[in-house]
């Protein structure tokens, strides 16, 4: 992959939340526990749900404090 497909990725992070209780609220931003529990009952196809899995991937593992400045450095 290259950097900016990479960039690309993390962006779809910074994409607001379309529907439902947090809508309007940035993926990356989304509480873990809402996370959690997307995971266990699936995850919406497409790269909705693409963004979903990587923000829960990354709040899982800890990754958060390190990735949320890259995002809102390249979101600008």
């Amino acid at each position: 992959m290259t950097p900016l497909a990479d960039e690309q990725i993390l962006l779809t992070l910074a994409n607001s939340m379309p529907y439902g209780k947090y809508r309007g609220r940035r993926i990356i931003d989304l509480p873990e526990p809402y996370l959690v529990w997307m995971a266990r009952s699936g995850f919406p196809a497409g790269s909705l749900g693409q963004s979903l899995a990587l923000a829960y991937e990354i709040k899982l593992n800890g990754l958060e404090t390190m990735i949320v400045p890259i995002i809102d450095r390249i979101s600008g």
